[in-house]
């Protein structure tokens, strides 16, 4: 007689493992949470954050990637060892027991990361105890405030919450207060400085389902301010001080002024324009946009206070060609009083006083020591007055700019004072 020799089953292909056999799997519905019908089940839950992404002015979000771990008991899953060792297992067999339903509150994106496997990890203890760990990356909202942007401080939070067991079912807390938060200490942002990280709990009402436990991470980002001086403060500062070259130019030299007073402010145009294309529209102002625009203001009162000087130059000239085609002609005058006359009237207009700024050459000056030459009798009293306020005319136009150096860098420099008091 041949022997039959019975091919062993293939454990492989068999619908209940080992391990399900030891963890007893088919004897429990693990559709109902542990201890069901008694009191709430206790959770802890600790977080070791691997990396913050990105911060998104624009989105008002934040990434995190983060590893997200559980603790509880299940004495269903408990098992007999001699060695009171562990057992650990992948993401299999996480779908077939009971695990807490977390999920991220006013999250916009989340994900588990599963290269090259799922990277979730379930480890069982002999007496029925479980952590449950795995690696998510999340993108939430963070409602920013930007009021003093770019020189902020901005506080978000990641908020952890069971989806469908109320605080009578399952009770959350950080297993270790605040050391439940760990963070790696490489972790830097280009705009920000990261300042510190800390845990809170607290209680959540929906009108519709109850009160739930609800786990928060703070985290406070500092802004690095230096991107901003070179990028913004610097140029528009820059700006400001080249529109007040004009101050120096000669105010005849209308080619050179105008197209000065015209560079700076549309230059001063793109640069808000640029800074305000990568910020959300918020309805309020920024501490950016007070310094921009009080910068726009100055640069913009420069171009006016050259068309100022244009308009009053201008009309004096206007003045004095009227002056000048109402006087008779001076040809020939050999009087001696005269002569003397016209001596008076030379000193009379204070040669320091007006200088040979904005004046015509020697043959215009000439024309008007002739203008209050020719006027000596009575009859001509108030033409001589008029001659005499047309100098004033001049001297006042000339104070334009010459107060102007003095009074924009000083208004420029009190506001900066005031500025970075008040922001820094």
């Amino acid at each position: 007689v041949i022997p039959i020799f019975r091919r062993s089953p293939d454990m492989t292909k068999s619908p209940v493992t080992k391990s399900e056999q030891l963890l007893r799997i088919e004897d429990h519905d693990f559709t109902m949470r542990p201890a069901f019908g008694g009191p709430p089940i206790p959770v802890g839950v600790d977080v070791q954050v691997e990396s913050l992404d990105t911060i998104s002015e624009v989105d008002m979000d934040f990434t995190m990637t983060l590893y997200l771990r559980h603790y509880w008991k299940d004495e269903r899953l408990s098992f007999p060892s001699t060695n009171n060792q562990s057992m650990t297992f992948d993401s299999r067999l996480v779908k077939k027991i009971w695990v807490p339903d977390m999920f991220f509150v006013h999250s916009k994106r989340s994900f588990i990361h599963d290269t090259t496997t799922d990277n979730v990890m379930l480890r069982v203890y002999p007496d029925g105890n479980v952590l449950y760990s795995l690696r998510v990356t999340v993108t939430a909202m963070c409602n920013m405030d930007l009021s003093r942007f770019p020189l902020d401080t901005q506080t978000c939070s990641l908020e952890i919450e069971s989806y469908a067991y109320t605080d009578d079912d399952l009770m959350l807390y950080w297993k270790k207060g605040n050391e439940s938060l760990n963070t790696d200490d490489r972790i830097s942002l280009s705009q920000f400085l990261i300042q510190k990280f800390h845990t809170t709990t607290k209680l959540a009402f929906y009108s519709s389902t109850g009160w739930y436990n609800r786990l928060y991470i703070h985290f406070t980002l500092r802004r690095h301010i230096f991107f901003f001086l070179l990028q913004t403060y610097f140029p528009a500062t820059l700006m400001v001080m080249l529109s007040w070259v004009s101050f120096w130019i000669d105010r005849r030299a209308v080619p050179a002024r105008v197209p000065l007073g015209i560079t700076t402010v549309l230059t001063m145009s793109t640069i808000i324009t640029g800074v305000n294309a990568s910020m959300p529209r918020v309805s309020y102002i920024k501490a950016v946009d007070i310094y921009l625009w009080v910068s726009f203001v100055f640069v913009f009162l420069s171009v006016i206070e050259y068309a100022a000087v244009n308009y009053l130059t201008t009309v004096q000239e206007r003045r004095e060609r009227k002056l000048r085609d109402r006087l008779p002609c001076t040809c020939g005058i050999a009087n001696p009083n005269d002569i003397m006359m016209m001596n008076t009237s030379y000193s009379d207009m204070d040669q320091n006083a007006t200088g040979n700024y904005g004046m015509p050459e020697n043959g215009g000056r000439q024309e008007r020591i002739l203008a209050q030459l020719t006027l000596g009798d009575n009859q001509t009293t108030s033409q001589v007055k008029s001659s005499r306020t047309y100098v004033n005319i001049w001297i006042d136009t000339h104070a334009i700019d010459k107060y102007s150096r003095v009074i924009f860098p000083g208004a420029y420099t009190l506001f900066n004072i005031i500025y970075w008091s008040i922001y820094s």
